[in-house]
This record gives C-alpha cells, sequence and structure tokens, in this order.
C-alpha cells in the first residue's frame, strides 16, 4: 500500500483497525497489531464488527422501505466494505442520496475510487472531523435536502469522544439542524456483555496499544436518544434490534449497543 499524504501508517486508526477485523486489506502494520492485540483480549470482536454492520443495514432497509427516508448523513463512515450504506439504501430505492463524512484520508482516497451512486440518486464525500457537525453540515446541504428527512448514522463515533457531556451536545448539534421526520441511527461500543474482556481492551486503550476508544454503558447510550422517539425494541444490542428471522432463535448479544430514533 502506498503512503498517501495526511495519514501516519505508525498510529493505529479506527476505521482500518476496524477495517482488519472485518477482513479488510485496507489498512498498516500498525492497524493490524493493534487489532491482534485487541483480538488477543477479546477474541468475540470480530463478531461485534459483523453484528454492527449488519444492524446498519437493517436499519437503513427499515428506513427505505417503512419510514419513506432517501437521505443519509453517514458521520464516521470507515472504509468502505461490501453493502455499504449507499449499496443498501439505493438497491432498496436508486434515488436515494448519501453523504459520507471520515476524518482518515485513506478512507477519502478509497471512498473516490469505490463509492458511486446509481444514476438516479447521488453519493458524497466530506473528508471532515465529526467534532466539527457546522462545517460537515454546510457541505452535506450541497447533496441533502434540509427540508426533508434525512437518517445521521452514527456508528463507532463518539466513543472517540470522552467527555459525555460534549459527545451529547454535538448529537444534538446535527439533530438540531434535521427537520422533523429526520432518524437518529446510532451505534457504540458497552462494556456489559463480556465486562472483564472488555475492561482488558479499556486497559490496552491506557496503554496506547490500540487507538483511543471510550466504551459507555447501555443507559449512557440511550442519553443520546433523549427527546427522540426511540422506535422498538429500544436500545438494545445490535444483534438483537429487529434481526432477521432463524430457526436457531435469538442471536447471542454483543459489546455493541444501538437503536432508532425518530424526530418529532
Amino acid at each position: 500500500m502506498t503512503d498517501i499524504s495526511g495519514i501516519n501508517p505508525n498510529v493505529p486508526h479506527q476505521a482500518r483497525v476496524w477495517d482488519y477485523l472485518g477482513g479488510g486489506k485496507n489498512n498498516y502494520e500498525a492497524d493490524r497489531i493493534a487489532a491482534e492485540y485487541i483480538l488477543q483480549s477479546y477474541p468475540q470482536m470480530e463478531s461485534v464488527v459483523r453484528q454492527a454492520r449488519a444492524f446498519q443495514g437493517r436499519a437503513v432497509r427499515f428506513l427505505v422501505k417503512e419510514a419513506g427516508v432517501r437521505q443519509f448523513l453517514d458521520v464516521g463512515t470507515g472504509l468502505p466494505t461490501l453493502d455499504h450504506t449507499h449499496d443498501v439504501a439505493q438497491r432498496a430505492d436508486p434515488t436515494c442520496r448519501i453523504v459520507y463524512v471520515d476524518n482518515d484520508p485513506l478512507v477519502l482516497t478509497h471512498a473516490q475510487a469505490l463509492l458511486s451512486s446509481s444514476p438516479e440518486g447521488r453519493c458524497d464525500y466530506i473528508q471532515a472531523d465529526a467534532r466539527d457537525p457546522e462545517a460537515i453540515l454546510r457541505a452535506a446541504a450541497d447533496t441533502l435536502d434540509f427540508t426533508r428527512p434525512i437518517a445521521l448514522m452514527l456508528f463507532g463515533v463518539m466513543g472517540t469522544i470522552h467527555d459525555n457531556d460534549e459527545a451529547r451536545a454535538l448529537v444534538h448539534r446535527f439533530l438540531d439542524a434535521l427537520p422533523s421526520g429526520s432518524y437518529l441511527v446510532f451505534e457504540d461500543g458497552t462494556n456489559v456483555v463480556i465486562p472483564d474482556a472488555a475492561k482488558e481492551v479499556e486497559q490496552l486503550v491506557e496503554e496506547g496499544r490500540t487507538y483511543d476508544y471510550r466504551l459507555r454503558t447501555p443507559e449512557q447510550i440511550a442519553w443520546f436518544f433523549e427527546g427522540l422517539e426511540v422506535l422498538d425494541p429500544g436500545v438494545v444490542s445490535v444483534s438483537r434490534w429487529r434481526p432477521e428471522h432463524s430457526t436457531w432463535g435469538a442471536p447471542d448479544e454483543v459489546d455493541a449497543f444501538g437503536g432508532v430514533g425518530r424526530k418529532a
């Protein structure tokens, strides 16, 4: 992999670590080392990544097919994978418009090459930090119509912001700009399903062996939906949010919780 301006390949980055955990190849040695440290402490992390991606797909399909949403603002999107937000949304309705946001230059490079829209819709990418919602919203207005409902997608983003009040304020600055009928689709890491392993991962963060990330309790994750109508089944382990029917019963819980909320 060639070096790209603005990237430090010697420092693990969340998007690239998750790419490795999800079976991708767009990562550096530092990212792979950090991911292997995580897997040594928490072998189920690969399942967390898979279940988070599956939840995202189910939520997007619901929003397009049942809620009538045709616009998505995906902040902290990470590296493109199979069935990214625009793939799922435009498969359900080719007219959907999607704006991706991430602060990793490597994500931008791959997004420009791989995130191609259907002719009927539109797909755009903004290189920006989630901590600057005003800049993101201004740029997104070139693609999205802010008089019509928009789904705000936040997956694994707020864990990079340690202060609870700051993180909640950022989410609501985005939501305040969205019209009535918009949605929040939110997911972040928790420490309650396999708490001992999660504690070991938190220790890795403290030691600087992996990217900086704060795990939250399900109750703290539910705070991000304050003021919204939370859809059934509520804020749950992502594997339990409207799972596909299976003869094997409900899937195992994973240490990533999330949900979908509607703005009145």
